[in-house]
């Protein structure tokens, strides 16, 4: 699985002298932070905190881009253009542009780092040149993922539907508390600093084939968390670690429907299931 060609995704180009400090202004990502040869996870809040919009964000040349799902791209763009005002900024789909995984130990010429894989210490670089390699591998990229806990809007979220420390944007590269203010800032800064956030990526695992996305996880009888992508007996869910924490020390199975369930934060995030409301980990 060296090349996998994603269908699914699309480029928006921003560009101009202001661009950088728009984006800068606008979402969670830290720009300064951003290395010419990464490409970084980021997201566009509402003002009270919760993911829009998600993407990856890499530099090109003296430009940006923010590498999306297709099916928002458009929504996105719109979006940006709300914030641009007189800015000095250019923006546009980049229909020109293919988006490919690649998987090898070192950097192709012309790739981006992927951070969150990075963290997870998996080699994986992301290629906008040209459209190389084919959508054969797609299935394996998911389990990949799934492995890695990563989350990926619309299968493991709704947009509007959970906050930046939900999808462990705080631990893989794509949050800052430290570069200034930007919409939806105060509440996630709010949570990190009062140790608040209790739902959490976890990676699921069974002994038989786990139900559909959207199947409840539950813990005493009482929902805990949700289904999010499923592979076979695998599956990333956002559960209240909280309560699956409880859960797990006093021996309370956990089911996703009727099917028993293991639950397992990404060992890279160092977050662990606390065992009282409060001990639950920023």
């Amino acid at each position: 699985m060296p090349r996998v060609r994603l269908d699914d995704r699309a480029i928006v180009a921003v560009s101009g002298k202001d661009a950088e400090d728009l984006l800068q202004g606008l979402i969670t990502t830290d720009l300064d932070a951003l290395a010419p040869d990464e490409a970084r996870p980021g997201a566009l809040l509402t003002p009270q905190g919760k993911i829009l919009f998600d993407f990856m964000i890499s530099r090109d040349g003296d430009g940006l881009r923010l590498e999306t799902a297709r099916e928002q791209v458009e929504a996105l763009l719109k979006r940006l253009a709300m914030y641009k005002l007189r800015s000095a900024v250019n923006l546009s789909i980049d229909t020109s542009a293919a988006v490919t995984v690649i998987f090898d130990e070192a950097a192709p010429d012309g790739a981006y780092r992927d951070h969150r894989f990075e963290k997870a210490g998996i080699a994986l670089f992301r290629a906008y040149s040209d459209a190389a390699g084919d959508t054969a591998g797609v299935e394996e990229l998911e389990r990949l993922r799934i492995a890695a806990g990563i989350a990926s809007a619309g299968s493991d979220y709704a947009a509007q539907d959970a906050f930046p420390h939900d999808v462990l944007l705080d631990k893989n590269g794509g949050l800052s508390f430290k570069k200034g203010c930007y919409v939806g800032q105060e509440v996630v800064s709010r949570m990190q600093h009062r140790s608040t956030p209790r739902r959490r990526i976890v990676i699921v695992a069974a002994e038989t084939a786990l139900p559909p996305t959207g199947t409840t996880i539950t813990a005493d009888g009482k929902a805990i968390g949700t289904l999010g992508t499923v592979q076979g007996r695998s599956a990333l869910a956002i559960v209240r670690i909280d309560k699956a924490g409880e859960a797990m020390a006093h021996d309370v199975p956990l089911l996703a429907g009727e099917v028993p369930v293991r639950l397992v934060l990404p060992e890279w995030t160092g977050l662990t299931f606390p065992t009282s409301a409060d001990e639950a980990s920023a």
